[in-house]
């Protein structure tokens, strides 16, 4: 037995031709401003992100070996490095964030989950330079959402 087959466009009337011709019209425009407009500008936005990144790791680049140069602040503050992490990462927005923390040989191991990526850094970046505590083992791996990461962290005290 044999599928019915469709109908050819010449075998449709002048007004069916008519309403399917209307009906393709509509489609395209509907998926052009549905689809792919939106894409084309998620695409872009995207693109500016990549860029804005770019940038700020060619600076991180251009400033690291005036950094190295410079050595290791010292330490400003004489508090245990599991307190002086868990108020720091509360004061920078992600102690909702840090899920376990503990010693680990002569420093400190600290598992974030769901941290936003670019406040993580910013905090890492704040602990070395105010109170010189170098980031001797980092595990970072993409989370649940766009910029969030689980991290494992093996921080020391100079």
């Amino acid at each position: 037995m044999r599928a019915p087959s469709l109908p050819s466009l010449r075998s449709l009337s002048p007004r069916e031709r008519r309403t399917v011709a209307i009906g393709g019209v509509l489609a395209a425009i509907l998926f052009v401003f549905a689809v792919i407009l939106p894409l084309e500008r998620r695409v872009a936005q995207l693109h500016r992100v990549v860029e804005r990144k770019e940038a700020n790791l060619a600076w991180m680049r251009r400033v690291a070996p005036e950094l190295a140069a410079a050595g290791s602040p010292p330490g400003g503050t004489h508090e245990p490095l599991i307190v002086l992490i868990d108020q720091s990462a509360r004061q920078s927005g992600l102690g909702a964030t840090l899920t376990a923390s503990a010693p680990s040989g002569i420093g400190l191991s600290v598992q974030l989950h769901d941290a936003p990526f670019d406040t993580l850094i910013t905090w890492l970046a704040r602990l070395h330079q105010q109170d010189g505590i170098q980031v001797t083992g980092a595990q970072i791996r993409v989370a649940g959402g766009p910029g969030l990461v689980d991290a494992s962290l093996k921080l020391k005290q100079p």
